[in-house]
């Protein structure tokens, strides 16, 4: 079961023994500290003063994974502060921006969001952008051993120090892994050839896909699924989850997925450093505790949407090749020396090799 490594940790060093791989919370007993069970801890809360949090995410669909990640924190916040902590989710309706979410995290008016390293990236860590690296990870498994491991705390370091504890992570979530899919299957580099294609415009992503020989072009995700129906893009790049969800697969030039698995993706859940430092002990492994089992829901339900995703996506009239079909070796190659060469540019090349030591 994928996500397990993590979970073994938490209950080696007795922070939490709770289930989150089923459908709710077993608030019968925890264990963070001393604290054995919460609702016997917290039995009388008279006169104690309630931390209200707000959490959010750009995300608006309650079938995102995100969606369950914040509800599972606030379950677990609630009950083991027995009442003490309030939490409001915000799946989207604040903002479907994220870097509108990390202005209202810097203002205060949320405590928590969730977000991707080129947030980070914009404040001025430029090691995170590390993981824009196509075939950075050779799948989940490496991807959680990295993130869990060596370089994962390394992030969390340097994301604080040179944030000066603006940002803290409280846990690496995923995105999924993305995929191409557009108007005609692919299963070699080459049949990218001349074709546009909807991503990054710039950086690594844009030197990849430009090297391959197509045309990366710059199309909002909000309208997307209009440039694949009016044939305006040629292809895009994605996760089965959030392209079935925003139905690309239905249109001209969405309808034929290929498994390139060319970007296990990773997303951040952040809070500020500063309001973190702030909270007493037992406020920290309330919170801690809520962030790991919050991650590992979310984990959870993205692995599992996977395969149900792509189910919709055939059943809906998408033709799916699969990843033992595709040269994925010719697809990893111009990869590789892209990788090697940012790192060594960017004096990077520490964080490359924990990553790759994580395999």
């Amino acid at each position: 079961m994928r996500g397990y490594k993590l979970l073994a940790l938490v209950l080696s060093v007795g922070l939490i023994a709770v289930s989150v791989w089923g459908c709710g919370v077993d608030s019968k007993r925890r264990t963070i500290g001393s604290i054995t069970d919460a609702n016997e801890a917290n039995s009388d809360n008279s006169g104690k003063q309630v931390l209200e949090l707000t959490i959010a995410s750009n995300q608006t669909s309650k079938d995102n994974p995100y969606h369950f990640g914040l509800e599972t924190f606030k379950e677990v916040a609630e009950e083991l502060s027995g009442g003490t902590i309030k939490v409001t989710c915000s799946d989207g309706d604040l903002s479907e921006d994220e870097a509108e979410l990390v202005n209202m995290l810097d203002s205060g008016k949320i405590q928590m969001a969730v977000c991707s390293p080129g947030n980070m990236s914009s404040a001025g860590v430029s090691e995170v952008n590390m993981l824009s690296l196509i075939y950075l990870f050779n799948g989940f498994s490496h991807w959680e051993a990295a993130m869990d491991g060596e370089f994962g705390s390394a992030m969390k370091d340097v994301i604080l120090q040179k944030t000066n504890n603006k940002y803290r992570i409280m846990g690496y979530w995923s995105a999924g892994v993305r995929d191409y899919y557009g108007m005609k299957p692919i299963t070699t580099p080459s049949d990218v050839q001349g074709m546009t294609i909807r991503t990054q415009t710039s950086g690594v992503v844009s030197e990849y896909w430009t090297g391959l020989g197509a045309q990366p072009v710059n199309i909002g995700w909000g309208v997307l699924y209009d440039a694949l129906k009016n044939k305006e893009v040629d292809c895009a790049e994605n996760d089965y989850t959030n392209l079935m969800l925003k139905q690309h697969h239905t249109t001209a030039n969405g309808k034929y997925i290929c498994e390139t698995h060319h970007d296990y993706t990773t997303r951040l859940f952040i809070m500020n450093g500063d309001f973190y430092d702030k909270l007493t002990s037992e406020q920290k492994n309330w919170i801690d505790t809520a962030a790991l089992a919050a991650t590992l829901k979310e984990r959870s339900v993205t692995y599992d949407m996977m395969d149900s995703s792509k189910a919709q996506c055939i059943a809906e009239g998408a033709t799916v090749t699969d990843y033992s079909k595709m040269d994925i070796a010719a697809f990893k190659e111009p990869a590789i020396s892209i990788q090697d060469s940012y790192a060594d540019a960017n004096g990077l090349r520490s964080y490359l090799e924990m990553i790759r030591r994580a395999q």
